[in-house]
């Protein structure tokens, strides 16, 4: 399940937006305020962003610009007028799409397929270029395919994020070594520079919610304080 996060000053878009991505089988978050938003959606780091250009306090661009100092999460716009300038700074600055209100939910999933499509194919590709000798990883009952983004444990799916999967591989890679925090960001974000400690503990908090939603005796992810995280050897 792909985690989109919508932010919008409007509770109506809001419900409107999550009702209709939901309906599609993906997982919502939902924020009414940049400065609520920001610190979350830099710690979750869900798989996509969609985000209001015009909001009170911190506004979209200002969005934008902090998500992208820590990782090239994919965003979608939401202008709630044409405006041509508005329209190419956000795409200047990183944006994938546009979208102007007023719109159609059926537009906006569409919108979110079509640039979810665009990255994955993009991962694809990069994966091909890049050296790939190692796409299956294995370690007990736990099976980990990097080319295809794909988790399992017990032979049932686990869905994660990018981020969780890259820190999961991390600690799968070398089972039974513990990871320093600083490891482990290196391995989830292109520049870890901004990244604080916190947000692995918080990727660790998920990580286990959601092995243990597929089988509740999971306690494979032990922590050492003060130190970091190992996946215990099977």
């Amino acid at each position: 399940m792909q985690v989109i996060g919508l932010v919008d000053c409007d509770p109506n878009t809001l419900t409107s937006m999550s009702s209709a991505l939901e309906r599609e089988g993906y997982e919502v978050i939902t924020y009414t305020d940049g400065h609520s938003a920001i610190g979350e959606l830099k710690t979750i780091l869900p798989d996509l962003v969609v985000l209001a250009m015009q909001m009170p306090g911190m506004d979209g661009m200002e969005i934008l610009r902090r998500l992208h100092q820590t990782d090239r999460i994919p965003v979608i716009l939401l202008a709630s007028k044409r405006n041509e300038f508005d329209e190419v700074l956000g795409l200047r600055m990183g944006a994938d799409d546009v979208i102007h209100k007023p719109f159609s939910p059926r537009v906006l999933v569409q919108r979110v397929k079509t640039v979810l499509k665009r990255v994955t194919e993009k991962s694809g590709t990069d994966q091909k270029e890049g050296d790939a000798a190692n796409v299956i990883i294995e370690c007990g009952q736990l099976r980990i395919d990097t080319a295809g983004y794909v988790c399992t444990w017990k032979n049932k799916p686990v869905s994660l994020t990018r981020t969780q999967l890259s820190v999961l591989q991390a600690m799968v890679s070398r089972p039974g070594v513990v990871r320093s925090r600083a490891a482990l960001i290196a391995a989830a974000h292109h520049d870890p520079v901004f990244i604080d400690d916190r947000a692995i503990d918080t990727q660790i908090k998920y990580l286990r919610k959601k092995l243990k939603a597929v089988d509740d005796s999971f306690d494979m992810i032990e922590a050492l304080n003060g130190i970091g995280y190992r996946f215990k050897e099977p």
